[in-house]
């Protein structure tokens, strides 16, 4: 062993993102927007939904963006994520609301006003309630009606996008929708689940196509859930293959059908990790309930782990393309705790950067506190806290530590010792011995 090399490991410099890095958060128009009444999600709650978890006005971000848009610019941001309501562009077959799309430029013209760049969802889970009718992502022309949807929409606003997300969690949909029964139309059916999941990737390639055919050097991609996994017996060979087949279907499948050569940058949406376990009382491993571990979890049971986010970025990768974490966050009523996770896992994507990946930009989920889809108002997960009664916005702590990562492009030591660093264990001790 080399005893020579005894220099102290532990700076105190900042640590320096790449320079360009786009620092932002993301927001979904169904969930913020309010009255989407043409949308498959807004009829399937007046009928399964209690009153105080339907979307009614939600945010009021159609009408408050303005604001909301002006408060991110001053928290820093640099870019936006944030995606366009299908049931208010094509509220019938075939008929487009041209006031609609105009509001949209609107929107987005805003953000290029304010120097932020665009990143824009074509696809966020909701759809028109006449394309559901049809049988939505299961129906085989489901690619040809988002396609003609494409074909409307990215001229009229082409100019004022950067980046292009064509569908946001494919998989998380499709499985929510067909297997999990979370999402409209809550079928429990595999086969819908692959049809689903395969009718979205040729809508993808198309609209990959179009884009690419009016905008040679857009950027285009697609926002993709994925999960970490990890195993409890190292030396299990049924956990690591059930760990291998995990990975690939909940976080690999969609590229298998829609093939690197489509995607131009990939966009991870990061939030949790789960274990796998073969204790012999079943006959494959299964997953672990995280209760059961009595590890952090987030006010949705979601695992803490900021380790997750640094192996699922080297996995990716391995794809050599640009790598934007389009979605990362914490359901919380404690902003303390939004502040150590944000700390945490900007720590772990830092060194991620360092080993070689590609990561480009972090969008954290998300901008405003909204409505969580299936479970309503109750997880808060916005660096703004919003009264949905009042509509009132209230910029939290974890907001402005947020801002001074933005400004210095990369976390002061200052912000670690919130994680801890730099604490004297002598001073905690002498504390101790105080009381």
């Amino acid at each position: 062993m080399d005893l020579k090399d005894d220099k102290p490991r532990h700076e105190h410099n900042t640590l320096n993102f790449p320079e360009g890095f786009l620092w932002g958060a993301a927001t979904s128009a169904f969930q913020t927007e309010g009255n989407a009444r043409d949308s498959d999600w807004w009829h399937w709650e007046q009928i399964f939904q209690p009153p105080e978890k339907r979307s009614g006005r939600a945010a009021d971000f159609y009408h408050h963006y303005p604001q909301d848009f002006k408060i991110a610019r001053k928290l820093s941001h640099s870019a936006h994520r944030l995606s366009l309501e299908w049931s208010r562009i094509e509220p019938r077959n075939g008929e487009f609301n041209q006031a609609q799309i105009e509001h949209y430029q609107k929107m987005l013209k805003s953000l290029r006003e304010k120097n932020m760049q665009v990143m824009l969802t074509l696809h966020h889970f909701s759809n028109p309630e006449w394309f559901a009718k049809l049988g939505g992502w299961t129906n085989s022309k489901s690619s040809f009606y988002f396609e003609r949807f494409i074909k409307k929409i990215v001229p009229e606003i082409a100019p004022l996008v950067d980046f292009w997300v064509t569908i946001n969690e494919p998989g998380i949909y499709a499985h929510s929708s067909f297997v999990a029964k979370q999402f409209p139309p809550q079928k429990k059916n595999w086969w819908l689940f692959i049809k689903a999941l395969w009718n979205m990737s040729l809508a993808h390639k198309k609209a990959y196509k179009f884009i690419h055919s009016i905008l040679p050097q857009a950027q285009v991609g697609i926002a993709n859930g994925v999960v970490s996994f990890d195993i409890f017996h190292r030396h299990s060979i049924l956990e690591s293959l059930t760990q291998i087949l995990a990975d690939f279907f909940t976080n690999h499948l969609f590229y298998f059908f829609a093939p690197k050569k489509y995607h131009d940058f990939l966009g991870l949406n990061y939030y949790t990790n789960q274990y796998i376990s073969f204790n012999g009382e079943s006959r494959l491993p299964n997953l672990v309930d995280i209760t059961k571990t009595k590890k952090e979890v987030s006010d949705l049971g979601w695992e803490i782990f900021p380790e997750g986010i640094f192996d699922i970025i080297m996995d990716f990768s391995d794809y050599h393309l640009p790598i934007y974490i389009t979605e990362n966050g914490i359901a919380s009523t404690n902003d303390d705790r939004r502040v150590r996770f944000l700390l945490s896992y900007l720590h772990e994507i830092y060194h991620a950067i360092q080993t070689g990946a590609p990561v480009k930009g972090y969008f954290y989920w998300s901008l405003l506190d909204n409505m969580e889809l299936y479970r309503g108002f109750g997880p808060k997960f916005g660096l703004i806290e919003v009264d949905f009664k009042t509509q009132k916005r209230t910029i939290r702590p974890s907001a402005y530590v947020y801002k001074e990562i933005i400004k210095e492009n990369g976390i002061p030591h200052k912000l670690l010792k919130l994680l801890g660093h730099g604490i004297a264990v002598s001073d905690v001790l002498n504390e101790l011995r105080q009381q």
